[in-house]
Order: structure tokens, then C-alpha cells, then sequence
């Protein structure tokens, strides 16, 4: 009995070991949800540099070999403050900013954008390379960590400055040229006059409050007296520092204008096609970048104006607009803008009819769609 027990029992042990060796060949292996720790990393590029390696490309004159690019959107990010030397290519417009990439494909690109962990200067790096372009790195600190070493500051473009001004920010915009060569034949509204050449004996035209924005310029990408400047006021403990390295000639470029006494800016209008009309794309970089260079009078109907409106116009309906001719100001070229251009080129003949002396008057020729959060396309007369 006990041989019996003990094969049977060895029998079954065996028939066990077996039955589970199948069930265990039968299930498939378990796989993790979570990818490899290297899959997660697949978005940043290959090349990686540090601001130790982007420094001493930021010369001025700009260098000739190598080209700084601020992937992130031009207006929410770059104009209010980027890199100095750096041109803006958003990695989103990317496909359709590839004339400002150089033609020689060997030459050195850095891109960078928002700090470590975002996307869009790798991916722009990638689509370079794929373009052909050898030489291809990411600063992938950007620009928060290019703003955190001491003595750094940031460049602004030309809208940048023309936004403080036409605002009214509190700003102290510095011209850093002479003063009798260059500032007393001409400067940008509000500057006043510090040239570096006179820095350290004139620092108490600098404002009392350290925190207050300094915006430095003088004669473009080529001059160094603002870069100069602006290191010695940092050095002085001023913390909102910046400067327009394209400087006075970007201005006039931008914005041919005039200044009455007050500092406002008035905008010189190109004229469209037809009498009275006001250039279409001038139209819309003036709005976007510049929109209190001009009086613009939305002569819609209230209904119309109240669904969707360009913040910066006020609504003056076309059959209100004769009882208030005689009180419109005139300090800078006024714009009527309807949707079609009906009413406005009624309220531009009006305005000639009842006020002749008055110049600068113009409307805008052209089919307007106007969205609820101000945005608008325009379509051209055929």
C-alpha cells in the first residue's frame, strides 16, 4: 500500500507540473503600457548646446557664419523680447519661412525657444537637417535660461517699441548716439539723449526706479553703443533692461512718421488705387503693429458693430457721421472701414464735402469679415 500511495502520489505530482508548465506556455507575456525610458526622449534633437556655446556667436555686427533662430510665435514670445542677434522663424510658419534660412546648407544654426521642455525649437532643427542644413544645433535652455545669466538682457524689434510708445507705457527709451551728430538731426519720439561716449556722466537722466523698462537703440544692427550701454546699466542695478539693436533706421523704415508735440505718432499713408483709398496690406500691418497711428471709424451700424468689431475703432454709423464731422480730431490720418467699402467711401466724401482742409482722410476699398474676437480677413476688389 505504501509502494501504491507513493506513485500515486509521484503520478500526480508530475501530471501538476505538467498541466501548469502548459498553462504557462499559453499566456502570453505580459507588456508594459509605459514605453522604454529612451522612446520618451525621441522629440529632442541630437545636438544639444549650452549658452557657453551660443555666447560667443552673439557679436556685433551680427556674425556672417552662423544664424540664431527663435522657433517660438513671433508676436505672443519674439517681439516682446528674444535673443539678441536671433530672427524670428515660429516652428508652426516653419514651412513657409525657408527663404530666410541660408543658402549655404554648411553653415552654423542654432534654434532655440521657450526653455527644456518645449518641442519647438527641436522640431524645426529636425526639419533643417531633413532640408539638408549640416550644421544644425539646439539651444534647448532658450530663452529664460539665456535671460537668467547675470548681465544678459534682450533684444526688441521695431514693433516692440512702437507698441510702448503708442501705449503709453512707462518706458525711457535711450538714443545712444551723439547727440549733436545724429540725435539733433533726428531720433524716435519720446528718446532722450544719453550717448555712451558720455554714459557714466550722465546717469541721472536715468530713471530713479530700477525696475522701470530701459530700452536702449542707436544706428543698427552694425552700432554697439547701445549694447554698450545697456551692460553698464545693468552692471548700475537696473533689471528691466533692453535693447533695439535695429535702432533709428528700422524706425524710419517701419514707420515713416511725424511726431506733433505731444509724441504721437502719425502715420504716412499709402494711398490704394482709387481716390481716397488707403493701401490694403499697409492697412493691416498698421492695425497689428501700430494701431493708434491712425483714427479708425468702424461706419457700420450699431447691430453690426456690437456683434464684431476691431477693438482699436470707434463706431460713428455713416448715418450719424454728418452731426459729427466738425468735432473728429485731426492729429493723425483718418480711416473709415466698413464691409464692403460702400459706407466708408460715402463717409470718405462726406468728410471731403464738410471738412476740405482736411488732408489726411481715407477708406478702405475692399470686402471685410470682422470676428467676434476682433480678428479679420479682407478681401481685395477685383
Amino acid at each position: 500500500m505504501k509502494k501504491t500511495s507513493y506513485a500515486k502520489i509521484f503520478f500526480l505530482c508530475l501530471l501538476s507540473a505538467s498541466l501548469m508548465a502548459v498553462g504557462c506556455a499559453a499566456t502570453p507575456p505580459v507588456t508594459s503600457a509605459v514605453p522604454p525610458a529612451e522612446s520618451a526622449q525621441d522629440w529632442k534633437f541630437h545636438d544639444i548646446v549650452t549658452v557657453d556655446f551660443v555666447k560667443p556667436h552673439i557679436t556685433f555686427p551680427k556674425p556672417d557664419n552662423v544664424l540664431l533662430i527663435d522657433s517660438r510665435p513671433k508676436q505672443a514670445k519674439y517681439d516682446k523680447g528674444h535673443i539678441p542677434t536671433a530672427i524670428s522663424i515660429p516652428d508652426t510658419h516653419f514651412d513657409k519661412m525657408t527663404h530666410l534660412l541660408p543658402a549655404d546648407k554648411n553653415m552654423l544654426l542654432i534654434f532655440y525657444c521657450e526653455g527644456p521642455e518645449c518641442k519647438l525649437s527641436h522640431k524645426s532643427a529636425k526639419k533643417a537637417e531633413a532640408l539638408g542644413y549640416t550644421n544644425v544645433k539646439v539651444y534647448m535652455d532658450g530663452f529664460p535660461g539665456w535671460m537668467k545669466v547675470p548681465g544678459h538682457y534682450a533684444e526688441v524689434p521695431v514693433e516692440f517699441v512702437m507698441e510702448q510708445i503708442d501705449s503709453k507705457s512707462v518706458m525711457t527709451l535711450v538714443d545712444s548716439r551723439p547727440k549733436q551728430g545724429k540725435f539733433d538731426q533726428g531720433h524716435i519720439p519720446t528718446a532722450i539723449s544719453i550717448p555712451d561716449t558720455h554714459f557714466d556722466k550722465m546717469t541721472h537722466l536715468l530713471p530713479a526706479d530700477k525696475n522701470q523698462l530701459l530700452v536702449f537703440y542707436c544706428g543698427g544692427f552694425d552700432c554697439k553703443l547701445s549694447h554698450k550701454s545697456a551692460e553698464k546699466t545693468i552692471k548700475l542695478g537696473y533689471t528691466q533692461v533692453k535693447v533695439f539693436s535695429a535702432g533709428y533706421p528700422a524706425w524710419l523704415a517701419a514707420a515713416p512718421a511725424t511726431a506733433d508735440s505731444s509724441g504721437k505718432r502719425a502715420a504716412e499713408i499709402k494711398k490704394g488705387k482709387l481716390e481716397g483709398t488707403m493701401d490694403i496690406a499697409q492697412f493691416d500691418n498698421l492695425v497689428k503693429t501700430s494701431p493708434s497711428s491712425m483714427y479708425l471709424i468702424d461706419v457700420r451700424d450699431p447691430d453690426e458693430f456690437a456683434k464684431a468689431n476691431i477693438k482699436t475703432s470707434i463706431n460713428i454709423p455713416v448715418d450719424k457721421l454728418e452731426k459729427q464731422i466738425g468735432s473728429l480730431p485731426v492729429d493723425k490720418p483718418i480711416v473709415f472701414i466698413c464691409g464692403t467699402g460702400a459706407r466708408s467711401g460715402e463717409s470718405y466724401y462726406m468728410m471731403k464735402d464738410l471738412r476740405p482742409a482736411v488732408k489726411e482722410v481715407y477708406y478702405l476699398e475692399a470686402e471685410m469679415k470682422i470676428k467676434p474676437d476682433g480678428s479679420y480677413t479682407i478681401t481685395a476688389p477685383k
